[in-house]
């Protein structure tokens, strides 16, 4: 999977469940029928909210995006259904071109922390994926122990 289609699917997912949710919150908050949706969506959009900013950061480190197209990136994902028109921006102007940066090269930001870690993900994928779904899942069971920031309409 290269850093585009990786980024993209997240995007995509990102889209998904903010439909699910905003439909679970419909339900609850302007027809009255049920809170079911919010319960089961809003997890899942919880989930996938973290997971699309770990693949975020992930791509930007390969892709050697600026703090500015980072940002605008991870933060996408706050705003319903910006996430994939942002990500077609990204993949339009470039961004997204190429492949993982396995190895390092004579460019001397390779040498750089954030580069040899990634590096270090690339080389073990998949102990990388067990570390970050333990980490966001872990990042996901504090978020539900603290709540939501507000009740509405309770």
């Amino acid at each position: 999977m290269s850093p585009r289609t990786l980024f993209r699917s997240f995007a995509v997912a990102e889209v998904i469940t903010w439909t699910l949710l905003i439909v679970g919150m419909l339900l609850k908050y302007a027809v009255r029928v049920t809170d079911v949706g919010v319960s089961v969506a809003g997890p899942i959009h919880g989930f996938v909210f973290l997971a699309y900013l770990v693949a975020g950061v992930v791509v930007a480190v390969n892709q050697r995006w600026s703090a500015g197209v980072t940002l605008l990136a991870l933060a996408s994902a706050v705003v319903p259904y910006a996430s994939v028109p942002v990500e077609r921006w990204i993949d339009r102007t470039g961004r997204l071109r190429g492949g993982w940066r396995r190895e390092a090269s004579g460019d001397p930001r390779d040498r750089r922390p954030l580069d040899r870690l990634l590096r270090w993900v690339l080389a073990h994928p998949v102990l990388a994926l067990v570390v970050a779904i333990v980490g966001v899942s872990a990042v996901f069971a504090a978020l539900l122990a603290v709540g939501p920031p507000v009740q509405l309409g309770d």
